[in-house]
């Protein structure tokens, strides 16, 4: 059985469906992320396109160079501006969703910390998850599963 978690803006004008687990999830500390945010770093969970199901209200989107040179479109409520998810042109058939927005976000832990070169000072990564200064290669941090479901996706 598929687990379905709900999820949102804000206001409650766009709403989602998540169905399913996600490929992998990271704190990103970059500095696009700490823009985006207005914090210390972004929490990214990978998910496959086919996963993400609108029940309500549709998005605006803008669109930016993110540090790794990829293309990224941002999706957010426009009522609200509360960020939703981004499809980034180096990850083809994903989006990352934006965890916080869950109505129910106690259940994840992120896997790894990327782009910590730019990471605030006083924030602190738990010695048991994995940290790297810039990105990483999913090929050699995803879980093997989650790489042959994005695998499948794109051939």
């Amino acid at each position: 059985m598929t687990t379905t978690r709900p999820g949102g803006c804000a206001c409650g004008a766009v709403r989602y469906l998540l169905e399913g687990d996600p490929l992998f999830t990271h704190a990103c500390h970059c500095t696009d992320c700490q823009r985006l945010t207005g914090g210390a770093f972004g929490i990214s969970m990978i998910i496959e396109e086919s996963q993400l199901r609108r029940t309500k209200g549709q998005p605006m989107s803008g669109e930016l160079i993110a540090d790794s040179g990829n293309r990224k479109k941002v999706y957010f409520c426009g009522a609200c501006g509360s960020s939703l998810w981004n499809e980034s042109s180096g990850r083809p058939g994903a989006l990352t969703l934006k965890p916080g927005t869950l109505d129910d976000n106690d259940w994840f832990k992120p896997g790894a910390h990327i782009w910590t070169r730019s990471k605030q000072p006083w924030v602190n990564i738990p010695e048991d998850t994995a940290s790297y200064e810039t990105a990483y290669d999913a090929s050699e941090v995803w879980p093997k599963a989650s790489l042959e479901r994005l695998q499948a996706k794109t051939d």
